[in-house]
């Protein structure tokens, strides 16, 4: 989705935030921040200050719950100075009476305290003259307010007053309260929530970030994953990639075995996905490193791992007399071992995004799709993410590789993937067992050519000290694909 950043916008300073945003935020106008404890709000807020500062913006934050020598040790853990931010503390601890605590006996807290507070807030506002300013968080506002109409009378005349003065503002609230009132969400202009929760698949934890309003602009919708690092909050926008104006291959890239080039028509056409399934040992990673080493002899190309850290990789490409290393070093080759329990997938996605668009990588191997979903599970189903990946790729003319291991060794019911993805490819190049006189024997063959021909026969695969080797057509045998052929009377 293409958001339009025609608008003067505010930027947030929150890395894959104004993206989703259209830009940022449109200035002098009030947000609602919500999120549980723990969510990221008071992190999301000072890093937004601390980006006015940086372009000489007058910002402050107003503080109702936690005390500001916390807000500022909080900050110290991210390496932030907040000197020149100012921080007005109207927190409890703040208000503690110098007599020891006494309570109030006869008048309810909310009587008493309530109306000095909101004065305080507009003597700030109006004596200050902030640019940007946090107010965390409106929920105490709401708890000191004696009736719910008197908390809408206050809101609305806050906002107006912010919004006058040219004030760029965020306010920080619980969703169970937005829940029970809805005052502040429609008094605000824009409402963006945080989420923190526990996958109940893999139990661990997942932050995102959603946007429900941005009044007088378009955003990009949807749950958009977020980390918290030691440089503060980073978004990884939820993009649905289209297809659009695809001219895919441009020109033919040869694996740099004549054979396997004569099995698929010449090679693959750029900007294609290829799917190369088989069973484990087949020679799926081995098949698809070799295409990556021979297009990074004139082009860029990279391999996101899954599984297999790069030592591995590059030691069973030299034990078959094809080695790695040089390209590896050159930098023509990149070798990323990804833990698929600890990214997102648009997290992912953002990886090969920078790749393709930063580092000029041509040519995309993914190894392999069981990896891949694993990272997907908690994400709704993995074909989405797999199409909107594809997607993305095409529309640069980037050649991707999948590799797919498939249950079954040898099987009568053929199936190209387990995930129900095969119709996303371009390319299948099938890999196979099969028993000829008591000997286990590896075949390839392409089930599928979107562009161009292709010879629909077998060959026997095989892979030694001496490299990859493709024999003849087996036109002896029939039955292979049952993984048990038998010889014809030809």
């Amino acid at each position: 989705m293409t958001v339009s950043t025609t608008q003067l916008r505010l930027s947030t300073g929150i890395s894959g935030c104004d993206e989703i945003l259209g830009g940022g935020l449109v200035p002098h106008r009030c947000y609602l921040l919500a999120g549980s404890p723990g969510s990221g709000k008071t992190i999301f807020s000072l890093q937004w200050l601390r980006d006015g500062l940086a372009r000489g913006e007058r910002c402050m934050y107003i503080t109702l719950c936690e005390p500001a020598a916390e807000i500022g040790r909080n900050a110290a853990n991210f390496g932030w100075n907040l000197h020149d931010v100012e921080l007005l503390d109207l927190s409890l601890a703040a208000q503690a009476p110098s007599d020891g605590g006494e309570e109030y006996r006869i008048f309810p807290p909310s009587e008493v305290e309530g109306a000095p507070i909101w004065q305080a807030i507009y003597n700030a506002v109006q004596n200050s003259k902030p640019q940007r300013l946090v107010i965390d968080s409106v929920t105490q506002l709401h708890y000191l307010a004696t009736d719910a109409y008197q908390f809408r009378r206050n809101i609305l005349n806050l906002v107006n007053l912010l919004n006058g003065a040219g004030c760029t503002s965020i306010f920080a609230f619980e969703p169970s309260e937005m829940e029970r009132d809805t005052t502040v969400a429609l008094a605000v202009d824009g409402v963006i929530r945080l989420d923190f929760r526990i996958s109940a698949g893999l139990g661990i934890g997942i932050r995102s970030m959603q946007v429900d309003k941005l009044r007088g602009s378009d955003f990009i919708s949807g749950r958009h994953p977020m980390r918290i690092s030691a440089k503060g909050i980073i978004v990884f926008p939820h993009r649905i990639e289209h297809t659009g104006a695809v001219f895919p291959g441009e020109r033919v890239i040869s694996s740099g075995i004549a054979e396997l080039d004569q099995l698929l028509g010449g090679g693959l056409e750029s900007g294609t996905t290829t799917l190369l399934t088989g069973p484990t040992g087949t020679g799926k990673s081995t098949l698809g490193t070799q295409f990556l080493a021979h297009h990074a002899r004139g082009g860029r190309a990279i391999l996101f791992t899954f599984e297999e850290p790069a030592s591995f990789i590059a030691a069973r490409s030299r034990s078959i007399g094809s080695p790695i290393d040089d390209a590896v070093a050159s930098g023509a080759l990149k070798i990323m071992r990804v833990n698929p329990m600890e990214l997102y997938p648009d997290e992912f996605l953002a990886l090969v995004r920078d790749a393709v668009e930063n580092d000029q990588r041509t040519m995309v191997m993914i190894d392999s799709l069981r990896g891949y979903q694993l990272a997907m599970e908690e994400f709704g189903k993995p074909q989405a993410h797999i199409q909107n990946l594809a997607n993305y790729l095409s529309r640069q003319s980037v050649t991707l590789l999948l590799i797919n291991e498939v249950e079954h060794i040898t099987s009568t019911s053929l199936r190209a993937t387990d995930l129900g993805v095969s119709y996303l490819a371009d390319n299948i190049v099938l890999l196979r067992y099969a028993e000829i006189a008591g000997r286990v024997i590896k075949i390839v063959g392409c089930l599928k050519k979107r562009i161009g021909n292709f010879e629909s026969e077998l060959r026997e695969l095989k892979i030694g000290p001496s490299g990859v080797q493709i024999s003849e057509k087996l036109t002896h045998l029939q039955g292979v694909l049952t993984g048990v052929p038998t010889t014809t009377n030809d």
